[in-house]
């Protein structure tokens, strides 16, 4: 038998979870900030495009409090602050907190929601927790990529395209610019990790 809500410790934790979400889609706005700045566009690119799926966790969280409308939660939390000068530093944390919320957090926070008896909630979060995994293989992908210098190069040639304008480059390297639009080769992404490509 569920308990009262209003008295739950899911309750709670979805607030959290809400607050916990939001700051993290700041944080990827702030790295993709940076990324641009840096020219290295196709990881502004991956930070952006995480980001709007966290925005979209805090949503789904948010909603599961709609019958505490006008009310305040008032809950503890600790949260990252992932400030690095060098952008590689910043996707290593970021994998690291995406790790870290997929198991223990919300791992955590769907069993005791289970324990309390909202089962709707529990799932949101178990399913959450997978999706947040992605994210850190992600970003680790791309941390590895940079860390060993083969984010625009590769041992074998292969195709890459620019995500500005969708030209296809074949080789071991990008170039130094894209040869149709001109933008810098921050913007080139190995062909097999393009998004909506075969």
């Amino acid at each position: 038998m569920a308990i009262d809500f209003k008295k739950s410790e899911t309750k709670n934790n979805l607030m959290r979870a809400f607050a916990g979400e939001s700051q993290a889609r700041n944080r990827y706005a702030f790295a993709a900030s940076q990324a641009k700045k840096q020219g290295v566009h196709v990881i502004e690119r991956v930070f952006t495009f995480t980001g709007n799926q966290e925005r979209e966790h805090a949503e789904i969280f948010y909603e599961h409090l709609r019958n505490l409308a006008g009310e305040t939660i008032v809950v503890d939390g600790g949260y990252p602050i992932d400030l690095y000068d060098d952008i590689l530093d910043v996707l290593k944390a970021a994998r690291h907190n995406e790790f870290e919320e997929h198991d223990p957090i919300y791992k955590d926070f769907a069993q005791i929601a289970r324990e309390e008896g909202f089962p709707d909630i529990a799932a949101s979060f178990h399913m959450i927790a997978q999706i947040e995994k992605v994210h850190g293989e992600r970003f680790g992908m791309f941390a590895d990529l940079l860390e060993k210098k083969q984010l625009f190069e590769s041992e074998e040639e292969q195709p890459w395209m620019c995500l500005n304008c969708g030209h296809i480059h074949y080789g071991k390297q990008v170039p130094d610019s894209c040869p149709v639009c001109d933008h810098n080769q921050g913007y080139f992404i190995r062909w097999d990790m393009a998004p909506y490509s075969k």
